[in-house]
């Protein structure tokens, strides 16, 4: 069994303030016998004005909050799913970026977000991530305590073939880290969260951002284990700001996929032949 924790937070648009918020939630997760710290997507800030972001966003190296957890897994010995950041590549472009950091302090593995969140919404809210930040391309996965850990953000989970993929190699969990609008979380969050666990039959481990934040955006919460099964093991509701606490049982996994071996029935469909 791996005890891990999942941070629920309503990021600011100042990275000291999160990285405050971070480095007790660390402290807290180590004190109490965690392993492995999940947290949410844009961990470091979360601002939707653009132009004020500019003035944030730095590269890796720089980064107050990256910084921060390394010291701080170092400190605890406790490994830390970052579960992503907004940074500067060398290029002048910007990445959502997934880290992982080992409890040396030393970075296991990253990942790029694949797919870019362009969205109208009925509502009116409208959001064009791809015009900020480009979008990744490599699948990640990290030998972390729990087993192997696929990496993957929020609006990935739209598309299936990802989460198919880090089943076929063999995830124990996946890591979802999110900043769901309140819409689309009502409307698809918890289903989509039981689909993916049920199709890879790995956990699903989703640390995600809730509530007003000062940019003007509302978030979901509902941050959330789910096993193999699809059963949840976890949810942190809608109530704001949470530190909560799962076990990770790699016997379950074991018994879901013997039960339902789905990823080794998997056949290929072949497509039709050009008329």
């Amino acid at each position: 069994m791996t005890r891990i924790a999942l941070l629920q937070m309503c990021a600011d648009i100042d990275p000291q303030a999160n990285a405050s918020t971070l480095a007790d939630a660390a402290q807290r997760a180590a004190g109490e016998g965690a392993d492995m710290l999940f947290t949410p997507e844009m961990s470091n800030f979360l601002d939707r004005d653009r132009k004020r972001a500019a003035q944030t966003i730095c590269h890796e190296d720089d980064d107050p909050v990256l910084s921060s957890m390394r010291d701080m897994a170092a400190r605890h010995g406790i490994w830390i799913a970052l579960g992503s950041l907004a940074l500067k590549r060398d290029d002048g472009s910007w990445a959502n970026r997934s880290i992982v950091i080992d409890n040396s302090g030393s970075i296991a593995a990253r990942y790029d977000k694949i797919h870019m969140f362009d969205v109208e919404l009925d509502n009116g809210e409208s959001w064009k991530e791809s015009a900020a930040y480009k979008a990744g391309r490599e699948v990640a996965i990290a030998d972390v305590p729990l087993g192997k850990l696929g990496l993957s953000i929020c609006y990935d989970i739209r598309f299936p073939a990802l989460f198919e993929e880090l089943g076929q190699r063999g995830c124990d969990a996946i890591a979802i880290p999110a900043a769901f609008t309140v819409p689309t979380g009502k409307a698809h969050w918890h289903i989509l969260q039981r689909a993916r666990a049920i199709e890879a039959t790995s956990y699903v481990i989703s640390a995600a951002q809730c509530g007003q934040h000062p940019d003007g955006r509302s978030t979901y919460g509902h941050s959330l284990v789910v096993d193999p099964w699809g059963e949840i093991v976890l949810d942190l509701g809608d109530s704001g700001p949470e530190l909560g606490f799962a076990e990770i049982d790699p016997k379950r996994i074991e018994t879901v996929r013997r039960q339902l071996p789905s990823l080794a029935n998997r056949r290929s469909i072949s497509k039709p032949a050009p008329s």
